[in-house]
């Protein structure tokens, strides 16, 4: 399996595999920001639908199960205990800032390393083991990692896309975030159109709470309804293969943001344009999280050829169905 390393950038938060397992199948505070986990897997109610679009956001308690959540620890723990951290060494060369724009590049097609911020020492060393150095591992899981691909590929998640109307959904990054204990770096207000781009605006993101999330260790927090006011800025690739913001970073009412606090199992879907953030975890415990990011691929809605993440046309992006 292929392996990069590389330092997360800010907000970032993405040959030929087996075909997918899917089968045909007002800005105000919300009084509370929960539902319960659909009754048929991942078939949402008009009344689920309806909340999604106008809050631009959804929190499904129990969509994913105990032992869904277990085996994706268990296999990131493998994959981590795979990772030889020696190739860190590269963030001492000269070149470091094109060369960690070169590695975050390749993760889009790749399974990447991404460290924190806060994990080096002044000799580019770790501060503490890997295991607790890791921001989080991405863009290709579920495209190239057969555990990430099946519960991404899973009947429920289809059911979901279908419920939202996608009529041919492309999983385009996925990425395990950690938020370590006390180390766990923040994620700044953002929307996730910023960075994965198409025309129609067509993004929106699947976040699984893998442990218990709340206030203490960094949970989500977002804006009900802001994504009605469009797209603030994009995340560009320039012709040197650089990346940059177009615009400065927005200033948001901080207390407009609700906290989406929510246990293990949870899956979060966040509209597009949703802006929302997660704070710094200073608690003793960490959490994990897993999230992917699609895009509708239907005829009429393109792909944004400066979006940051791009793939070779024989390494196309895999439709869930359609």
């Amino acid at each position: 399996m292929k392996h990069t390393v590389h330092n997360k950038p800010a907000c970032l938060t993405s040959g030929p595999t087996r075909a997918p397992r899917c089968m045909p199948t007002s800005r105000t505070r919300v009084a509370s920001t929960h539902t319960s986990a659909p009754v048929s897997p991942g078939v949402l109610s008009q009344e689920q639908v309806e909340r999604f679009h106008k809050d631009g956001f959804l929190v499904l308690e129990r969509f994913a199960s105990p032992a869904d959540c277990a085996r994706l620890r268990k296999r990131m723990e493998a994959l981590l205990h795979e990772f030889d951290p020696k190739t860190i060494s590269i963030f001492s060369t000269r070149n470091q800032t094109k060369k960690t724009d070169n590695y975050f590049l390749r993760s889009a097609s790749d399974i990447g390393f991404f460290f924190e911020d806060k994990a080096f020492d002044e000799t580019g060393g770790l501060r503490q083991p890997k295991e607790l150095s890791i921001n989080k591992v991405g863009h290709a899981l579920h495209d190239l990692d057969p555990v990430f691909r099946e519960f991404s590929r899973s009947p429920a998640v289809c059911n979901v896309l279908r419920s939202l109307g996608y009529k041919r959904p492309l999983p385009v990054q996925s990425m395990y975030i950690f938020k370590q204990p006390s180390i766990g770096g923040e994620v700044i207000p953002h929307q996730d159109s910023s960075f994965i781009h198409t025309s129609p605006l067509s993004c929106v993101g699947l976040w699984w709470a893998l442990e218990d999330a709340t206030k203490d260790n960094g949970c989500l927090w977002a804006i009900p309804g802001i994504h009605k006011e469009g797209l603030k800025r994009r995340f560009l690739l320039g012709p040197d293969d650089s990346v940059s913001f177009d615009a400065p970073q927005p200033a948001y009412d901080m207390g407009a943001f609700v906290p989406l606090e929510c246990p293990a199992g949870t899956l979060v879907l966040l509209q597009g344009e949703n802006v929302h953030y997660s704070a710094e975890n200073t608690s003793p415990v960490s959490r994990h999280s897993y999230a992917m990011h699609l895009v509708e691929g239907a005829e009429g809605v393109q792909w944004s050829p400066d979006n940051w993440l791009q793939r070779e046309p024989s390494y196309p992006f895999q439709p869930l169905y359609g």
